[in-house]
């Protein structure tokens, strides 16, 4: 019974191909015949206007894509009770995924691929999410120590761990893009807020939680400047034109934007830390820097020397960046005692 049966699985199999190979071959001849009923001059207009096209598609398409969104003022309100830090990250998560377009994984025939400074901008956006989701899964979204990670987070922690220029094929083979997993994370950070609102999860808002968050952050920002620090040292003051400095700008821009936004709000989630320590006062100055370096958005980013005359930007942004950290060591010396 079983040798019938696949005997006639195979005849099935063979009659659908045959079928499958008759329309393929008249589908050809077809087409090979219209081929040949186009003219040669009109082969010469459709190779030249195929190029011309796809220039001005991605012209165009680059002034849609190319955006810096450095708005310091997005409008989030958490549910009562929970996280406006969290609720930030969720909703800037899914601004660059869903109402903006993500960039760094577009392929070449996408405008997104020929621009740089916004693929720039949204990872270094990512990379300050990432860290920051880990402080979230590690220490303020853990009552002490040695209680069980939330799982909400764990899961937002790893789908931020993904490489941003991850696209929908990966080795040949299909995945899922880098920009899915982000939108994911948005998803279980509103989750473990609503938790948090309705007393199912925890946010532990405490001073010991609010100082080692500011001080991963202050060894992030630290990182960054010795990159600025050693690029300005490798490429400052030379005569060929610097075409890696903007990317460096503005990764470092990103980076600093999200932490400007997310200090502002934990400064609302630690209002009682703030006021009881008498932090307010510092912790304004260290925004101030912060956001000063936000918003630093030149026409075009040079990288001049130091000391000559044209401008040199990454030396500019390095300056508010050092002056935040110190501030942050301030607020983390204050939260110690």
């Amino acid at each position: 019974m079983f040798k019938e049966l696949l005997i006639w699985v195979r005849e099935r199999f063979a009659a659908f191909f045959a079928f499958f190979r008759a329309k393929l071959r008249v589908l050809w001849h077809w087409f090979t015949g219209w081929i040949s009923s186009v003219s040669g001059g009109t082969w010469r207009r459709v190779l030249i206007a195929i190029p011309l096209v796809f220039f001005f598609y991605i012209l165009i398409g680059m002034m849609f894509v190319n955006r810096i969104d450095d708005n310091l003022s997005p409008a989030v309100a958490p549910p009562p009770g929970g996280s406006n830090a969290v609720s930030l990250m969720a909703y800037l998560v899914n601004r660059e995924t869903v109402e903006h377009n993500w960039t760094p994984n577009d392929p070449v025939f996408l405008p997104g691929w020929w621009v740089d400074n916004t693929p720039a901008f949204q990872k270094g956006m990512f990379g300050a999410f990432s860290r920051f989701s880990l402080e979230l899964r590690d220490q303020l979204g853990r009552s002490r120590g040695s209680s069980a990670v939330d799982a909400d987070l764990e899961k937002a922690a790893g789908n931020l761990a993904i490489e941003p220029e991850r696209w929908v094929i990966e080795s040949w083979l299909p995945t899922k893009a880098s920009d899915h997993f982000y939108r994911d994370a948005a998803k279980d950070f509103i989750t473990y807020n609503n938790r948090v609102s309705s007393g199912d999860a925890v946010f532990e808002r405490r001073a010991d939680n609010l100082r080692m968050t500011l001080e991963r952050i202050a060894s992030d920002l630290g990182a960054s400047s010795a990159k600025i620090e050693k690029y300005i040292g490798d490429n400052a003051g030379g005569f060929v034109p610097d075409f890696g400095v903007d990317n460096v700008f503005y990764e470092v821009k990103g980076q600093v934007y999200a932490y400007t936004l997310l200090l502002k709000s934990l400064r609302v989630d630690f209002a009682s830390v703030v006021e009881d320590r008498e932090l307010a006062k510092v912790y304004d100055e260290l925004l101030r820097s912060l956001e000063a370096a936000a918003v630093l958005n030149p026409t075009v980013v040079t990288n001049g020397a130091v000391d000559g005359i044209v401008a040199n930007h990454l030396s500019i942004q390095g300056f508010y960046l050092l002056r935040a950290r110190t501030q942050l060591k301030e607020v983390t010396n204050i939260l110690l005692n």
